[in-house]
């Protein structure tokens, strides 16, 4: 995995409108949690952080540079950040400090590639987990793990004991969960407003609910046909049905 450096100073914690401050300033207040035990409060450049996790995994390795001793050099994750709604802002960020030698647990996503065999049949891709608990050594955590879909057929299931994973990395999880499946092509229920007018407002020329067909009703048949040539087809359907059980109801023609 990539690492890319971050400057940070230590900031105090009190007064509480020094924190307004920093932000005002264009830094971003943050707490280094890990391996040094207490927290230790920060400050990182606002603009530089936004660039950190913006772009590639959240998970990559950053380097402090500080004029502290204590966190100069220092390896860190970002753990959480704290953004404004609508600008994006980092409000405030919380990062944990780890140590290059020994394994770690992250979550890392996954990228689905291929084109799936079940797509050729109307099927839809669908997954079901967007990332996978893994553990490995922090240098070595991936941008993302590769699920390839292209032998799946509708119906099928990828769980996540059968994904393949590169040898220095190891998933983690309890139970063997789905992570991705072709759905079968679903049909749309027709929606019912070109029905509402049939059953609601009669064709002029139709006959009446409990009526039989009079000899001339056929032209008028065939007139409101044409009038519902744009609808749906399954309001044609719907539309037919009912006109098979009026004329049920109300008896053959002579």
């Amino acid at each position: 995995m990539e690492t890319v450096d971050l400057a940070c100073e230590k900031r105090e914690i009190r007064p509480k409108g020094l924190v307004n401050r920093i932000r005002r300033e264009g830094r971003v207040p943050a707490v280094i949690y890990g391996n040094h035990g207490s927290a230790i409060a920060v400050a990182v450049g606002g603009l530089e952080l936004k660039a950190r996790v913006s772009t590639a995994s959240r998970q990559r390795i950053m380097r402090l540079k500080s004029e502290s001793p204590d966190l100069n050099d220092k390896h860190v994750i970002l753990k959480e950040i704290q953004k404004k709604p609508v600008s994006g802002d980092i409000l405030h960020a919380d990062f944990y400090e780890i140590d290059l030698t020994k394994p770690l647990r992250v979550p890392v996503p996954f990228r689905f590639i291929g084109r799936a065999a079940g797509i050729a049949d109307g099927g839809i891709l669908s997954p079901l987990e967007r990332q996978v608990e893994i553990e490995c050594l922090p240098l070595e955590i991936p941008e993302s793990i590769e699920v390839d879909v292209t032998t799946l057929k509708i119906h099928d299931v990828l769980h996540v004991s059968t994904l393949q994973f590169p040898a220095n990395i190891r998933p983690i999880f309890d139970t063997d969960y789905p992570v991705v499946t072709v759905m079968p092509p679903t049909v749309a229920e027709v929606a019912a407003p070109v029905a509402a007018v049939v059953e609601g407002a009669p064709v002029e020329g139709a006959p009446a609910e409990g009526a039989a067909p009079a000899a001339g009703d056929k032209p008028a048949a065939e007139g409101a046909k044409a009038a519902a040539g744009g609808a749906k087809e399954g309001a044609k359907a719907a539309a037919g049905a009912k006109e098979g059980k009026e004329e049920k109801s109300g008896g053959k023609k002579g």
